[in-house]
């Protein structure tokens, strides 16, 4: 028995050492001959490959290949393999795949190109009769009514995969021209479009002859919506591969010779399209969805067909938004670009003009929310530029103050979202523009004036006072603090003149034991901190510049920009009663509509945030009290003051007012209240003033030290 066994190893071993040289190769051979012997013998068209023996001789050749590859040198290539390539084996099974003869051949075909390419270790994409037969393959995938798309998004992905290793096959996977890409020319549009971006102007779209219809990009495009969820996270991965391809020139060839960002900016566009407008509340609010989601849970209840496209959209939208992060620099560039031009710019922004309310307050809600979830500085890029330098610019500013009270909550979000991201452009746009002149000041010398002025016996009354207009009359009652005194700038000062703004006989928040103003200071902190991690690397100045005596000259021109002039008229009808509402042409369908309570949180919180802010004309502008203003130019705190005027005259006329605002302050709480409160939004409003004065110090507070330390 001991001497059978040592033959049978003896033999075996005799034919390990010889099938590489000898048997493997006409093992090789006689399997795909016998596969090409089944078309000559065989007349029935209609027998399915998988009843056939072409699936079994397949995975033999496959198996020879992988098994010689490992028996050879790094440098060698076996006679098995030289066999596939000069009689071009792959040329003939992609065109049998083609015909579909017999039936399912086409998912035979890639199969084993798939395990061909993953499982050989060799570069094989660089070889003429390699490449050309996987171009064919790729032309033939995710073609309509595909019965392969799991074996086409499969092979696909290992396309993409090997392209990863070999980046310098991608030109052949392409199928672009074989001609060198002049890096000198790719940079130079690559800081033409930042350069563009920067200055506020519409790069253009290389859509020139350029650029090709890949085969490839359109399979993974169409492999995308598939209802299949393995196959579309496939084509997901298989573009992640390709865009985040760092080595050599593989950006500019995605970039400048294909149809790349298009095509992926016209399915935002498609999936856009399919929003429901009517649920502009939830567009606004929508959460961060990673792409990735979308595949771990697919609904097919009809109920939830409007969730559902909400959905697609805001995952392709973080896909995007995923893909540039990773991409090089100018494929970013252009990807961004593109999304400017075919999604914001053509689509977005008619109904960001559009005179129908539904229209203009869905498209908002959708922009607010964009602006909030994206990351990629290239598409952040590009969404400021629209939002602050285009035709849409100053309609959505001034859309903070509209007719609707939901467009105008809509639109305070957006600039607060606006607020919150890191570009410097923001600020310098909407606000510190306007200010860097500092016009809003009185120069020194009118400033002296005003101080002799005011230490003299014939002060001004307050109804000739700047800060109070000429319409404002008050009774015996207490005035509220006319301006500040000038003086030393502290922090107590400062502080104090904001809570002092407040008449004593409209506070209320002692009434329910609620704190001062040392309950804001850790949010005034976290808001503070938030602020000037954003604005570190945009190198502004510590202290504004020296007031020459021409600050004040050009006051008449002074403007404080659309943002703050509209923030500014707000904040001047905090108090209004009288909820505003003008029928138009498509008025927006009831529900839950905003109410000024609502508006007003959102319009202090917007206030709040810029005065958080570390510039020093900011802080200048927005939390001192001292400065003198020149004339027809007003402050943070100078209409704060003529809201206190108002306020004086409207107390007048509501009785028991102690226990109404009581009663007020445990509605907004939610504790148990009386119902039927007459002057409720005269008393919301007077609470919403008094946190929000509260609020202002705090963020003095926080602010005052670290500027003077």
């Amino acid at each position: 028995m001991e001497t059978f066994g040592r033959f049978t190893s003896m033999l075996l071993h005799a034919l390990e050492t010889r099938e590489p040289t000898v048997e493997l190769f006409d093992s090789f051979v006689d399997h795909w001959k016998s596969i090409t012997n089944y078309y000559i013998d065989t007349t029935d068209d209609s027998r399915p490959v998988r009843q056939t023996d072409i699936p079994w001789h397949l995975r033999q050749m496959l198996d020879i290949l992988v098994y010689e590859e490992k028996q050879q040198a790094v440098e060698d290539t076996g006679a098995c393999m030289e066999y596939l390539l000069q009689h071009k084996l792959l040329e003939t099974l992609c065109t049998l795949g083609k015909a579909q003869y017999p039936p399912g051949m086409s998912q035979q075909v890639l199969l084993f190109f798939s395990k061909l390419l993953s499982q050989v270790q060799k570069p094989l994409l660089q070889l003429v009769n390699v490449y050309r037969p996987v171009q064919k393959l790729i032309c033939l995938c995710a073609l309509p009514g595909s019965q392969t798309e799991k074996e086409e998004a499969q092979f696909l992905l290992v396309v993409c995969s090997r392209v990863k290793q070999d980046p310098h096959t991608l030109r052949y996977v392409l199928q672009l021209p074989d001609q060198p890409v002049s890096s000198t020319l790719s940079s130079d549009q690559s800081e033409s479009s930042m350069q563009a971006s920067s200055r506020g102007t519409d790069p253009p779209l290389p859509c020139g002859p350029i650029q090709s219809e890949s085969c490839l990009l359109r399979a993974l495009l169409g492999l995308t919506k598939s209802q299949s969820t393995s196959v579309c996270l496939k084509a997901h991965e298989s573009l992640l591969l390709l865009c985040g391809l760092q080595a050599g020139f593989s950006g500019e060839l995605l970039s400048t010779h294909t149809q790349l960002g298009e095509l992926l900016a016209v399915r935002l566009q498609d999936l856009y399209s399919l929003l429901p407008m009517e649920d502009a509340a939830e567009l606004q609010s929508w959460p961060h969805t990673p792409w990735s989601s979308q595949f771990s849970h697919l609904s097919t209840d009809p109920s939830s067909q409007s969730v559902g496209h909400m959905n697609n959209f805001f995952c392709w939208l973080d896909f995007l938004d995923h893909l540039m992060r990773q991409a090089p620099q100018v494929l970013s560039v252009k990807l961004a670009v593109c999304v400017h031009q075919l999604w914001l710019v053509e689509l977005l922004q008619p109904q960001l003009l559009d005179t129908c309310e539904q229209v203009v307050l869905g498209s908002t809600s959708v922009l607010c929310a964009t602006v909030r979830l994206v990351q990629s500085s290239s598409l952040l890029d590009q969404l400021v530029h629209f939002l602050l330098r285009s035709d849409a610019a100053q309609p959505l500013l001034r859309r903070c103050d509209h007719i609707s009270d939901q467009i105008s909550m809509v639109s305070l979000c957006l600039v607060e979202e606006l607020l919150q991201k890191p570009h410097r452009d923001v600020l310098d746009v909407l606000v510190l523009s306007f200010l860097h002149t500092q016009s809003y000041l009185s120069p020194p010398a009118s400033a002296q004036e005003e101080r002799q002025t005011e230490s003299g016996e014939d002060s001004e009354d307050p109804e000739d006072d700047p800060f109070f207009s000429d319409s404002l009359t008050f009774s015996d009652s207490p005035h509220p603090p006319p301006p500040p005194p000038p003086g030393p700038q502290t922090a107590d000062d400062v502080i104090n003149s904001f809570l002092c703004l407040v008449p004593v006989q409209v506070r209320s928040s002692q009434l329910l034991q609620e704190g001062g103003y040392e309950t804001y200071v850790h949010d005034a902190h976290t808001l503070v901190t938030e602020c000037q991690a954003l604005s570190l690397s945009w190198d502004w100045p510590l202290t504004p510049p020296p007031l020459s005596l021409s600050s004040g000259k050009d006051s008449a021109s002074f403007f404080e920009g659309h943002l703050l002039k509209v923030l500014f008229d707000r904040l001047g009808r905090l108090l209004e009663q009288v909820h505003r509402h003008t029928p138009v042409p498509c008025v927006v369908p009831p529900g839950s509509p905003v109410q000024p309570y609502e508006l007003n949180l959102q319009l202090t919180a917007v206030l709040s945030r810029l005065s958080a802010f570390s510039h020093p004309l900011l802080h200048e502008y927005l939390l001192n009290p001292y400065i003198h203003l020149s004339q027809s130019s007003r402050s943070l705190f100078s209409v704060l003051i003529r809201v206190m005027g108002e306020l004086m005259q409207r107390i007048q006329q509501v009785s028991n007012l102690n226990e109404r605002l009581l009663n007020t302050r445990r509605a907004l709480l939610g504790l148990p209240h009386d119902p039927g409160l007459d002057h409720l939004t005269l008393l919301k409003g007077v609470i919403v003033l008094e946190e929000f004065c509260k609020e202002l110090a705090a963020i003095a507070f926080v602010k005052l030290p670290q500027d003077q330390d």
